[in-house]
């Protein structure tokens, strides 16, 4: 098992990253935060992706779906920003937020190093 601190610079380590975070859904606030720039404020970015999952959540509600979501990819000119919800018990109502540099990442290995480094998670 992986504490937050671990796990934030886990998620640095992926090739391409920008910034890491864990962040609480509930209340929009990144738990913990690692990288970001002038450019990439990662309390902003926690909070805005809160209402990303919040309204993906409703969405799925309204549509009937009980699945779970493994992550939702937004798509920028040139980055990737990955929001993955935790699954685990002890990390309900949380997810990891990565941002890449489109030109230096790789989209299907950081989802694969990003979904480990979930599964070692310990919140």
């Amino acid at each position: 098992m992986a504490s937050m601190d671990v796990s934030l610079k886990e998620m640095m380590q992926v090739d391409g990253s920008l910034g890491a975070a864990i962040v609480d859904y509930g209340s929009g606030m990144a738990l913990g935060t690692l990288g970001g720039s002038k450019d990439l404020d990662l309390q902003i970015a926690a909070a805005g992706n809160t209402e990303v999952v919040k309204a993906k959540l409703r969405t799925m509600d309204s549509l009937g779906l009980k699945e779970a979501i493994e992550d939702i990819l937004i798509t920028l000119g040139g980055q990737y920003h990955i929001i993955r919800p935790i699954s685990g018990r002890g990390g309900k109502g949380l997810f990891l937020y990565l941002a890449l540099d489109r030109n230096r990442a790789n989209l299907a290995m950081a989802r694969h190093q990003l979904r480990s480094i979930e599964e070692k998670l310990e919140v």
